[in-house]
């Protein structure tokens, strides 16, 4: 079961001002933390590289479509609940969205304790799911197909690289030391003479690197590393 957050990170993709107004305060108003997006892409890159929970999108966004985004979500974050905001009332259009993935439907105009209830309904859904993929900065993990993706091109990496990024990115932000590592991904108490570990971070970030973006994998100095998000 996934750890369930105290104020859970909403991303609104919304581009009318007024609307995008109205959903930051009012779901502020039931605990939640907001972030928007005025546009497709831009909603796509804060959904992918932001530690998000839930996605609350409008259908109809200039340039890169509402349906478009979520499909787009549904294969980099599967497990990412959408709620899908639409003006549009007629059932192929409510149809069309809950095929592309979207967990839930609402039609404007729409209460706002009505979709502050049904973000709680999937956000307790969603703690319940086993947790297939991880996500931090621009870099992807699927832990059923073993598949990793930075900036969506493929990086292969051996059975040890992928444990020690997947130990990594599910303890994001907390410093892990070389002693923690060991235990978890190789099975065995801390030898100070190893370097296995610092060797094995080296394996990571050359295979992680871009030219245009550091590897999220910082080095804290005497204790071990940090995956950074």
């Amino acid at each position: 079961m996934r750890e369930i957050r105290v104020s859970a990170l909403v991303l609104v993709i919304e581009d009318e001002p007024g609307i995008v107004d109205f959903l930051e305060r009012g779901l502020a108003a039931h605990g939640f933390d907001i972030v928007s997006a005025a546009d497709g892409d831009s909603g796509i890159d804060t959904a992918l590289h932001a530690d998000v929970d839930l996605v609350v999108l409008d259908m109809m966004l200039p340039g890169r479509g509402g349906l478009e985004v979520l499909e787009r979500l549904r294969r980099a974050k599967p497990t990412l609940p959408v709620i899908v905001l639409t003006a549009l009332d007629q059932v192929e259009h409510r149809v069309t969205g809950l095929d592309a993935g979207a967990a839930d439907y609402i039609v404007k105009p729409f209460s706002l304790s009505e979709l502050a209830a049904r973000i709680r309904a999937q956000l307790r859904v969603a703690s319940q799911t086993p947790q297939t993929t991880l996500s931090g900065d621009d870099i992807e993990v699927n832990l059923i197909t073993r598949e990793v993706r930075r900036a969506d091109q493929l990086v292969r990496l051996s059975t040890t690289e992928f444990e020690l990024l997947s130990y990594l990115m599910r303890n994001r932000g907390h410093v892990l030391s070389r002693e923690q590592i060991l235990r978890a991904v190789w099975g065995y108490e801390y030898d100070p003479g190893t370097n296995v570990v610092d060797v094995y971070v080296g394996y990571l970030r050359r295979k992680l690197k871009r030219d245009d973006a550091p590897v999220p994998i910082v080095t804290v100095r005497s204790v071990g590393y940090r995956f950074d998000a």
